[in-house]
């Protein structure tokens, strides 16, 4: 694994990246006084209440509530995780992403983004090599055949990047690998094989090829499909490499997320096939996992784009023993919000051959009628045992009460502990009192008033340079004031930087507890003048100030009465009340 992206570089990549200018060239802004406005990506509406701010580096939306900076915007639009949005907007300003040297990582090679670079666009030569021989390659005709008898149309195989590796042993290593190096980069992306040294032949031969790509669009991989006869595994895929991990990958998620502004759900089907076949009829929201059950990295990638997972598998043993893996690796991620269903097929049927029989309108029928994964849940559990009984009662509880634990949702946990209640014939007061209470928690905006603490913090955080119209007494800390310390801190990092921004600041507290409230006090819109900013900042924190102080005092006057005090006591009492009559 590459290490951590240092703290430097992040500060610098948003120092360097307008947000504006990232935002215009995405959705388009409209220049709306000292701001710059649209119609919000990330939710439908027709009058513009998405705001970017320049001076803050910001945006918000007062419709939905998204906000952010410029790597939460790549992060949300694009849907990349941390890592690639970094990548991207370091892509976009032509700079290299360093790694930092984490302990136990001497002796791994790290992979320079030059020879990253290199490795994709190898990865696209050879898929160009085998969209090629698709065409022009003696065996053409039959393949092309075979496509259209799977009733796959040009536009489809254009889309999907569908290509034919030809059946010579080293028709791609003789195209592509003319120099040693190359030879190498083919062996090391598992593109060619070589038994013996310095003899190398394709990995995949005779075989229909589908491009595997990331979510940024780059070929990462290959599945190649054997066309007749017992040549081979049926699908053969990549192994894995530098540059491709299968349990993080899902083939089609890419060309969906094309398909659409935003993906309300997505359809977990199990090989390639099934996914183009889908597309060809025109449901474009198919993802497939590579050649392994569906990984919790799997599911938190889904869950990341879309609210709704539908589960499609064939109704025998090995199509439920999947969605069980499945479920167990989705419970994590079931938010509120989220859903997780399941759809099983008729008997000797998958998704290719059925939406070939009944089309468009009656497939998406059974996914309208699919099962919530709490029904299924409940039925795996409850195989083979016998719930009448006592015995099969307690069997069940002590399987259900650790999974329904694992759900983050309160919603969903407390609707599962009824379920579960109702079979063995129990309360679900009783069975709550067996897990870890439900999260009850009210959502941070319902419950977020503006206390002069947060709206100190909050100006600070909107108005960096107002560091600097209040004296630094970190000495207050000590006080224990509720919020002082955060406020103390920001104060400290805006004096040190004093050209920081918002969006800078809100990216060092990223990984902090505070952060979502931070974001929050981001994005609150204060109504003070611009003229009167500083003054109500100033009287803010001189209200902030006079609470430490009286705590203080009274602190001193209780010790006072109880154990007495010493005498740089009575001078700091003297002086603290001197200082409270003066203000």
């Amino acid at each position: 694994m590459a290490g951590k992206i240092p703290r430097s570089f992040i500060d610098d990549l948003l120092a360097r990246t307008d947000i504006i200018d990232l935002i215009d060239n995405k959705i388009g802004l409209k220049k709306t006084g000292k701001d710059y406005q649209a119609c919000c990506p990330f939710h439908n509406e027709k009058s513009p209440s998405f705001t970017v701010s320049q001076d803050k580096q910001f945006y918000h939306c007062f419709g939905c509530g998204a906000h952010g900076n410029a790597i939460s915007f790549i992060m949300e639009y694009e849907k990349l995780e941390f890592v690639d949005a970094i990548e991207e907007l370091a892509a976009n300003l032509h700079l290299e992403v360093p790694r930092e040297q984490t302990a136990g990582q001497s002796s791994a090679p790290q992979v320079s983004a030059e020879q990253k670079r290199s490795d994709y666009d190898l990865m696209l030569q050879a898929s160009n090599f085998y969209q090629h021989q698709l065409k022009h390659h003696q065996n053409s005709a039959d393949v092309i055949s075979y496509l259209k008898g799977r009733g796959l149309s040009g536009q489809t195989v254009k889309k999907y990047m569908i290509g034919y590796a030809p059946t010579e042993w080293d028709g791609l290593c003789k195209q592509l690998a003319r120099t040693k190096d190359q030879k190498q980069q083919l062996t090391d992306l598992k593109l060619a094989s070589e038994k013996t040294p310095g003899r190398q032949f394709d990995f995949f031969r005779d075989r229909l090829m589908f491009p595997i790509r990331d979510k940024r669009g780059r070929v990462i991989a290959f599945g190649g499909r054997v066309l007749q006869g017992d040549n081979g595994p049926k699908y053969l895929n990549s192994p894995e490499t530098r540059i491709f991990h299968k349990g993080f990958e899902l083939y089609g998620l890419y060309e969906a997320k094309q398909a659409f502004k935003k993906l309300t759900q997505i359809m977990v089907v199990e090989g390639y096939m099934d996914v183009v076949a889908l597309s060809e009829q025109g449901i474009e929201y198919a993802v497939a996992a590579l050649g392994t059950a569906t990984t919790s990295e799997h599911m938190q990638t889904l869950f990341r784009t879309t609210d709704k997972v539908i589960c499609c598998y064939d109704g025998d043993r090995a199509g439920k023993d999947a969605a069980w893996r499945a479920l167990e690796n989705a419970l994590p991620y079931l938010n509120n919000g989220k859903a997780l269903l399941f759809v099983f097929l008729p008997d000797g049927e998958d998704p290719d051959s059925l939406v070939q029989k009944e089309g468009k309108a009656l497939f998406e029928q059974r996914l309208e009628q699919a099962s919530d994964f709490t029904k299924v849940l409940f039925e795996r559990l409850s195989l083979e045992l016998d719930i009448t009984t006592d015995a099969g009662k307690a069997k069940l509880m002590s399987l259900a009460l650790p999974m329904i634990e694992k759900v983050p949702s309160d919603f969903y946990q407390e609707n599962l502990l009824e379920k579960l209640a109702r079979l063995i014939g129990r309360t679900r007061e009783q069975l709550n009192q067996k897990i870890k209470n439900p999260r009850q928690q009210q959502s941070l905006k319902s419950k977020f008033k503006m206390t002069p603490m947060r709206i100190a913090i909050g100006l600070l955080l909107q108005h960096p340079q107002l560091a600097n119209s209040i004296p630094y007494a970190p000495e207050l800390v000590e006080l224990n004031l509720p919020g002082l310390a955060l406020f103390k801190q920001l104060q400290a990092l805006c004096l040190k930087h004093n050209q920081i921004n918002t969006g800078q600041i809100l990216e060092l507290y990223r990984e902090s507890s505070d952060f979502k409230a931070l974001s929050m006090l981001a994005g609150w819109q204060h109504q003070i003048d611009e003229g009167q900013l500083e003054e109500y900042f100033k009287n803010t924190f001189k209200f902030i100030e006079d609470q430490c102080l009286n705590h203080r005092l009274e602190t001193l006057l209780i010790k006072d009465k109880t154990q007495g005090l010493n005498k740089d006591e009575r001078l700091e009492y003297s002086l603290l009340t001197q200082a409270l009559k003066g203000s």
